[in-house]
């Protein structure tokens, strides 16, 4: 791409891509730090990182309004700090701190933080795609313009949720956005094995009046280009969307996966379409300085250093808390 084209073709602008792919490292290099901690034992647990998959947090996150919900899985630590939850908050949640999220007692897979839009991490698979749908009943019930997305991996579009929440969202018109991160395996087993269908989420779209949708999971530029469509669409009454995300994790389904199953040579294709490398290449193609490039790349891994410390610092959460939260009202105690 020549400097000519690529001004004339920006339709997203400097600054954007810059936010962008700070989003994209912060996540990157989030992740690579917490697998070195439990490599240390001080994560404890499982966890579920997005590897690979940066770009899909990054893109809409970005193209999001403030007060728009983030539903997320298990594999939710990307979206949670694409929203803009506090690192060390996210960090000391996954270390079992008391300066975390949920003060320790929540974990990796449960990460919420509805300040900032994210409304928790869901470890049952498709469990969060009805109380998506809820939520943007909610927003339309109310008149509001609040749009709720749900992420969800390529195995939930097998799951019975699935199906009735497109139904319903459909139905009724709601303001909520599907996105299906499809990066080709659900756990151990590849999607298209068990799959009917080619594409597992946007070729079941027309049952349920959707357009077929299928993006560049790994490239920022165009899953941000197919969020802002999707959002104008259901803030202005034009219900809801589902969005297939193209897209491959570089590690294993979690911490226990060391990802065997894999055909020779398919995670080595896959690293060449590396959204970080993409995507650092995009901001020099547009012109922005390799000065600045590596100042975004400075600050972030900065951010995660000082996080580190901070959570290495922290206390374990007090024994006194361990029955609190239990219920809506604070309490524990079982009342008829």
């Amino acid at each position: 791409m020549s400097m000519s084209e690529a001004t004339t073709n920006d339709d997203i602008g400097g600054d954007k891509r810059r936010e962008l792919y700070r989003l994209q490292v912060e996540i990157r290099l989030f992740e690579k730090r917490a697998y070195d901690l439990f490599l240390q034992n001080l994560v404890k647990g499982t966890s579920h990182l997005s590897l690979g998959q940066e770009a899909i947090a990054a893109g809409f996150a970005g193209a999001m309004k403030k007060g728009d919900l983030s539903f997320c899985t298990y594999r939710g630590h990307a979206h949670t700090l694409a929203r803009g939850t506090p690192m060390e908050k996210v960090l000391g949640e996954l270390m079992q701190r008391d300066n975390g999220l949920m003060r320790g007692k929540g974990g990796s897979m449960h990460l919420t933080s509805a300040e900032h839009g994210v409304m928790g991490s869901y470890a049952i698979i498709g469990a969060h795609l009805p109380i998506a749908c809820g939520a943007a009943w909610r927003a339309q019930y109310l008149g509001h313009e609040d749009v709720s997305v749900c992420f969800f991996g390529d195995g939930t579009t097998n799951i019975g949720a699935f199906h009735e929440a497109l139904n319903f969202a459909k139905v009724w018109m709601l303001p909520v956005v599907f996105v299906c991160e499809n990066n080709l395996y659900m756990e151990y087993t590849p999607i298209g094995d068990v799959t009917a269908v080619r594409h597992p989420a946007a070729d079941r779209a027309s049952a349920y009046g959707l357009e077929s949708i299928i993006v560049d999971g790994n490239d920022a530029d165009a899953v941000f280009r197919t969020a802002q469509a999707a959002f104008a669409k259901a803030r202005a009454g034009g219900g809801p969307s589902l969005i297939e995300c193209k897209t491959y994790r570089h590690s294993g389904h979690s911490r226990a996966d060391p990802g065997a199953y894999r055909p020779k040579g398919e995670l080595e294709e896959w690293l060449k379409h590396d959204p970080i490398k993409l995507y650092r290449q995009r901001l020099a193609d547009f012109g922005i300085a390799e000065a600045d490039i590596a100042e975004i790349e400075r600050r972030v891994e900065a951010q995660v250093n000082e996080a580190t410390e901070a959570c290495k610092a922290a206390a374990p959460p007090p024994e006194d808390i361990l029955c609190t939260d239990v219920y809506a009202d604070g309490g524990w105690a079982w009342r008829n």
